[in-house]
């Protein structure tokens, strides 16, 4: 569920748009694919304008057609934008041993880690010692 406070309001004949906006979300750990619960909150702080006369300050205007915000793109919008590239469970995480799979925030595994076949020659003299 998607929380939306806010507040239009007009000042010297430009109206402005205050909004925080709060929600929960669930997915997966990107690391170690566990259920992962995270809160966000969003402030939007826009100026609502009906068209723009430069194109590269679009970043802190909301153009809107007939004078019709539409709050639900707006949101869906904002919200995408804030959510993260890579969902992680905690910034530490470890996530999954590449061989046999095992959460390595839970427990360590015992699996050797495989050697690059260039340097397998090294590891043959590691052993004889």
């Amino acid at each position: 569920m998607v929380q939306v406070k806010g507040k239009l309001y007009c000042k010297a004949d430009v109206v402005y748009l205050d909004a925080a906006i709060s929600f929960k979300f669930y997915g997966s750990c990107d690391r170690c694919a566990e259920d992962v619960e995270k809160d966000f909150s969003i402030k939007i702080n826009k100026i609502i304008v009906e068209q723009l006369q430069n194109q590269d300050d679009d970043e802190d205007y909301i153009v809107v057609e007939n004078r019709v915000l539409d709050l639900e793109q707006l949101v869906n919008e904002e919200v995408s934008l804030a959510l993260p590239t890579k969902l992680l469970c905690k910034d530490d995480c470890l996530g999954l041993c590449a061989q046999c799979g095992t959460n390595l925030n839970v427990k360590k595994c015992d699996c050797k880690k495989e050697v690059d076949p260039r340097l397998s020659a090294l590891l043959q003299l590691l052993d004889e010692e």
